[in-house]
């Protein structure tokens, strides 16, 4: 057998070995990571989640809205007394908070916000189709997952990624459960039957049920972590937009999302050091409580990036303060960094995509945004 033969059967076989081993082509690569992004549709308020006790400004603008007894994680911010899996991240250095962070559209619509967050463009119509998808199309092989009933804006684009929502009951009449009770309740089996089959349709109806954030998350982290799963995925969550009794709602919205980052974490497993997901929101709100206990829609928000690769456990971002001449249009805190920057290194330092393809193919016209530095584990 001469030289070249030899060369090209050997070309082969290695070729025949990658092919059936997927994930030996990543770690041959050593681009074996995943990247989760998750959207909280709405506008968190930024302030609420990581409340800058420290600042003196906080307390006057957010009076009896102010968080109770905040979880002191540095000495100027503490995070919502509801994340306390996120709390035992940060001290893992495993979450990274990251201040006054937005995409750069910067006016007050969710919709269009949402927009130009999922098309990665600076503007709501920038781009019929998203960054992420972009992104997967980008890559060598791999896929992209969406845990949503349809596909997002954020990963269109791409022939390999996919969406999935499971098949969900239809409401059920409440007036025709009521009728239905006395014909169950005379056998004490079929009426504890009947009784937890209506307090599962109201969680549900309400969305509290078994597939809430937690749920999705969990779902998304578990067929990302597979061999040959996908490596970007998309998780979305509504229900953030607070313009009135804030301090109830992000009680529990806060706990939903504490308890999602601790069940991705836990469907992640052994991918879990290989892992960045970044929890994000389309803008930021008012720094001032309003009349009805709620904040209304401003600029610049916060993300946060969790996972074994991150070098979490400080406060990333610039920190412009909250005294009057400090805030955007003296209401709002201001935006001090753009949400592609942030993206853009993931891209590169953690999925393994060139910064060629990253700046002409997923944030075309995005070159004076430099990629935010720091934030990978070593």
């Amino acid at each position: 057998m001469d030289a070249q033969r030899r060369g090209l059967l050997a070309a082969f076989g290695a070729s025949a070995l990658l092919t059936l081993f997927p994930g030996a082509t990543r770690a041959a690569t050593g681009h074996d990571t995943r990247f989760l992004l998750v959207l909280l549709r709405g506008g968190l308020d930024g302030l609420h989640l990581l409340p800058p006790y420290a600042d003196p400004a906080c307390a006057r603008l957010r009076g009896e809205g102010a968080v109770d007894d905040p979880i002191r994680i540095d000495a100027s911010f503490g995070l919502h007394p509801a994340l306390q899996q996120a709390a035992m991240m940060y001290r893992a250095r495993e979450l990274l908070p990251i201040v006054a962070i937005a995409p750069p559209y910067r006016e007050r619509s969710h919709f269009d916000a949402q927009d130009c967050l999922e098309n990665g463009t600076a503007s709501p119509t920038g781009a019929r189709d998203g960054w992420l998808g972009r992104c997967v199309q980008a890559m060598p092989g791999g896929a992209g997952f969406a845990v949503a009933a349809v596909m997002p804006l954020a990963l269109r684009g791409s022939d390999r990624a996919s969406n999935w929502w499971p098949p969900l009951p239809k409401d059920v009449d409440p007036q025709l459960l009521q009728r239905l009770q006395p014909l169950y309740a005379a056998d004490p089996r079929l009426s504890e039957t009947f009784e937890r089959s209506t307090h599962a349709a109201t969680m549900a109806r309400d969305g509290k049920g078994a597939f809430a954030l937690p749920e999705a998350m969990r779902i998304a982290a578990q067929r990302m972590s597979a061999v040959d799963g996908p490596r970007i995925g998309f998780v979305e969550d509504s229900g953030w937009d607070t313009h009135r009794n804030q301090a109830q709602v992000l009680q529990r919205k806060l706990a939903e999302l504490d308890q999602g980052l601790a069940a991705a974490r836990a469907g992640f497993g052994a991918a879990w050091p290989r892992t960045v997901i970044a929890v994000v929101t389309e803008f930021g709100r008012t720094a001032a409580i309003n009349g009805t206990g709620g904040t209304d829609h401003g600029t610049g928000g916060m993300a946060l990036l969790c996972g074994g690769a991150v070098r979490g456990g400080r406060i990333g971002g610039d920190w412009p303060g909250l005294a009057p001449a400090q805030l955007n249009q003296g209401r709002d805190l201001r935006a001090t960094s753009d949400l592609r920057g942030l993206f853009k290194s993931v891209l590169t330092e953690h999925i393994g995509l060139a910064e060629s393809a990253v700046e002409s193919r997923v944030f075309p016209g995005s070159r004076a945004v430099a990629p935010m530095a720091g934030w990978r584990a070593a």
